[in-house]
């Protein structure tokens, strides 16, 4: 059993939400809690693109958007390499057929994982070099902390544009960089943007250097044609869904589900979904997300970029055909590898965990995320790899894994990312060490912020309600909070007074299911997930921890109880 915790939300500011945006009490209390007025929680209920900033109050922007017109302008030979996750792919998808559409012929290259590493390794361009020969390069998703590889391309007189938004390191790449984490106020709203949509966000300057000087494609080309790309890499690199991220994430998810680039079409068609319905950022994070990486993870992520700036159905039927088939290779790989490492990460207790072995590192990533969610603690798993030991890295609210890793930055070859997901290598040797530090490091980060292990198992209880505040009303308001993710989670509420009639169905794999009178005639579906071994009693009142929602399936939809825990009332 969890602990609850709630904080009650201000009810006059909850009344006055309510009010103002005509939403039901449950949604309006739980937006009181989070925003200060009625205006910040329409912003957020009802994200308009209207609201995202001017592209040139990016630091670096308008230069970078000056240097590809002229680019494209004057005839010049263009590479642009992004890195193999969905966030790199989306981002080198969309500048690329942006750029064709300004008469370019830019080269597009993804690292190759196995043999030249991630993000902008000396190997890698030394391909793009040999192949596209260009007087720009462009590097997205990586690049920042690259200055050894900036510096060999400036020596070979390339001009290097870098968008990017990890982290920078003592030393930084030398050349026109966009990255908010370097160049902006951490309070600016673009601060937490990815890649894709600080592609996005290029792109829109791009369009307005052209609107400047008169040329009629700065208004013939939308900027919103890239919304499904930008979205894509938005949810599955796990950013804060808050701002413009927000934004980009809930209009980009309605383009996604229309369909409309043939690659998107194929790839949500080989998921099990049909083109043209409704897409979730759940959608996004386990069946689109997961198929583009497989082919980064175990073979060349050059097959969803393909996929994704392909105009043949045909092809880019076989491509994602190809993707599912990778994908279903991957999860037996994951499953055999997230099993040997939750054995070993049960030896090893404290704030954080290290685990090591014999595995694809491919996978680790995956592996991470699913002992991270399952322990509830931040994980790092490593695959050797030669003499030396690669991997991943995943962790939970309050823990920034950047700060942790530079902790540790002695024994470690590389390492970098974002405080939720980080990569790193070192020496194998090293591991041991390492797994002392880490540990020791996060347990260090929660001390000084005043958290302890309990207080990350917490299940916050967003409002109280009861069966008469369960309409079909809320579930439709509900709905307006979509996506959710990082930084805008799904709200749990507290049901009370409900009682078991009968126990509950259970099935699967340790589930149960349940359905009970809310009076007047209404009944409402209850799941809890690997919860058969713990069910509700019969015929005593209980209160429920709940995540609403409607159940699609087959054009209709239910309405649904997801149970998180349970307590006596």
């Amino acid at each position: 059993m969890s602990a609850w915790s709630h904080r009650a939300a201000d009810d006059g500011l909850a009344r006055r939400i309510a009010a103002a945006l005509g939403v039901s009490e449950p949604l309006a209390h739980a937006l009181a809690r989070a925003f200060s007025d009625e205006a910040e929680a329409e912003r957020h209920l009802r994200p308009q693109l209207a609201h995202v900033s001017d592209p040139f109050a990016v630091g670096g922007l308008r230069d970078a958007a000056e240097r590809l017109v002229r680019a494209c302008r004057d005839g010049e030979r263009i590479a642009v390499l992004g890195d193999y996750d969905v966030d790199g792919v989306s981002s080198t998808a969309m500048l690329v057929h942006f750029l064709r559409r300004l008469g370019a012929t830019p080269e597009a290259f993804v690292p190759r994982r196995m043999e030249e590493g991630y993000g902008l390794s000396m190997a890698a361009l030394e391909r793009a070099l040999a192949e596209a020969r260009p007087s720009l390069f462009v590097a997205l998703d990586c690049g920042t902390n690259s200055a050894a590889e900036v510096g060999r391309l400036r020596a070979a007189g390339v001009d290097v544009l870098v968008v990017d938004h990890h982290v920078a390191k003592e030393t930084r790449a030398s050349c026109t960089l966009v990255n908010p984490r370097v160049n902006d106020p951490a309070d600016a709203p673009w601060q937490s943007l990815c890649t894709a949509g600080l592609v996005f966000k290029l792109i829109h300057g791009v369009l307005k250097v052209l609107r400047l000087e008169g040329d009629s494609r700065g208004s013939v080309i939308a900027v919103r044609d890239y919304l499904d790309l930008a979205a894509l890499g938005t949810i599955a690199d796990l950013v804060p869904l808050r701002s413009e991220n927000r934004i980009l994430a809930a209009h980009g998810l309605r383009a996604l589900g229309e369909a409309r680039r043939p690659g998107v079409r194929a790839l949500i068609s080989v998921s099990g979904m049909e083109p043209g319905g409704v897409l979730t950022s759940v959608d996004v994070s386990y069946r689109l997300g997961p198929r583009i990486n497989a082919s980064g993870r175990l073979a060349d992520a050059a097959l969803p970029l393909r996929l994704l700036l392909s105009e043949s159905h045909d092809d880019c039927l076989r491509d994602a055909a190809e993707l599912d088939g990778l994908n279903r290779e991957r999860q037996e790989i994951d499953r055999k590898v997230t099993e040997e490492a939750a054995l070993q990460a049960a030896q090893h207790g404290g704030a954080g965990c290290v685990v090591f072995g014999d595995w694809h590192p491919g996978v680790v990533g995956i592996a991470a995320g699913k002992l991270c969610r399952s322990l509830n603690r931040p994980v790092i798993v490593l695959g050797r790899e030669g003499d030396g030991a690669k991997g991943s890295g995943r962790s939970v609210p309050g823990v920034n894994l950047v700060e942790v890793l530079a902790a540790c930055s002695d024994l470690l070859r590389t390492h970098g990312g974002h405080p939720m997901a980080v990569g790193v290598s070192l020496e194998a040797d090293k591991v041991p060490a390492f797994r002392e530090r880490f540990a020791a490091a996060v347990e260090a980060q929660r001390a000084a912020s005043g958290g302890d292990e309990a207080s990350l198992r917490d299940i916050e209880i967003a409002h109280w309600i009861s069966p008469a505040d369960v309409t079909d009303r809320l579930f439709d308001d509900l709905e307006l909070l979509q996506p959710f993710g990082e930084g805008n989670p799904e709200p749990v509420f507290g049901l009370k007074g409900v009682t078991f009639d009968r126990a509950p169905t259970v099935f699967g794999e340790g589930n149960f299911r349940h359905q009970l009178s809310l009076g007047g005639g209404r009944r409402l579906s209850f799941v809890a997930w690997r919860m058969a071994d713990r069910q509700p009693p019969v015929s005593r009142p209980v209160e429920l921890a709940v995540r609403l929602q409607w159940n699609r399936w087959q054009g209709r939809r239910i309405p649904q109880a997801e149970v998180l825990d349970w307590r006596l009332a």
